[in-house]
């Protein structure tokens, strides 16, 4: 499966290029206030066609299709989809958007792919583990193996949300030594820290499942781990935020191959 995933990003992100190279990319807010462009609805269309075809009995959970009120029954096994996150990046071209794409057992992400088609950069993982390749000459090749790193001897080493950093999670960060804070933008936060460029990425703020499982499944494979904001297992469950759409994620804190909680400050 994993190697078909890879061959459906890469088919939606060269949909999303051509788009991208355009002046104007059809940019327009939805109902809740996010932007949409052309290559989310594009890159959607090519990866729930795909899935259709090589995947008939799995049902997929998808951000433009929910949108748009098209939400299938759903059991223990279904595909989550973002054809597009980072969409502010990609209107803003710095290139720091991906395509995603992920299978859900039993509220685990278990396959998943993140593709940056504008980096040429895509991230896989499944229960074989982790791996990392960048494209030359449409050709995905000399792929690497990925391991989230151990706990660090200094400081953490922090991914943050390029748009959405707010005060919970500097208020968060306050708990450990961090070394370094970078920013990134979309879900390659969590393939940052999968791939051992980070330490850790926590996220106070709102998501939904589709933002985040492929990049969640992405990291577990590398050795890495998702958890609440407080030590607790982190699932794609329906329903998860009282008050909230189906699809909402709590706050969660994505970290390399240790217990973050060892890490926090003795309280002064």
């Amino acid at each position: 499966m994993l190697d078909q995933l890879i061959r459906i990003a890469k088919d939606a992100g060269e949909v999303i290029l051509e788009i991208y190279a355009r002046p104007d990319v059809g940019a327009v807010q939805k109902g809740d206030g996010s932007p949409v462009t052309l290559a989310d609805e594009a890159a959607e269309a090519v990866i729930l066609k795909a899935l259709a075809e090589q995947f008939p009995d799995i049902p997929v959970i998808a951000e433009e299709a929910v949108a748009a009120g098209d939400i299938p029954d759903v059991g223990a096994r279904f595909f989550l989809v973002d054809p597009l996150d980072g969409t502010k990046e990609f209107i803003s071209k710095n290139g720091e958007f991906t395509v995603n794409i992920a299978l859900v057992e039993d509220g685990r992400p278990v396959v998943g792919v993140v593709y940056a088609p504008a980096l040429g950069l895509m991230y896989a993982g499944d229960a074989s583990g982790a791996r990392t390749s960048r494209c030359a000459e449409r050709v995905f090749a000399d792929w690497s193996p990925m391991k989230a790193n151990p706990a660090p001897a200094k400081g953490l080493k922090v991914v943050a949300s390029r748009s959405h950093m707010g005060s919970e999670t500097s208020e968060y960060l306050e708990r450990f030594e961090v070394a370094e804070l970078v920013s990134a933008g979309s879900s390659l936060k969590l393939c940052k820290v999968a791939c051992g460029e980070a330490d850790l990425y926590p996220r106070l703020g709102r998501t939904m499942a589709w933002d985040i499982a492929a990049g969640d499944a992405v990291l577990r494979a590398s050795g890495g781990q998702v958890r609440g904001v407080k030590g607790e297992p982190f699932t794609y469950h329906l329903s998860r935020v009282p008050g909230d759409t189906a699809f909402a994620n709590p706050w969660f804190v994505a970290s390399g191959a240790f217990d973050i909680t060892a890490l926090e400050r003795a309280p002064a």
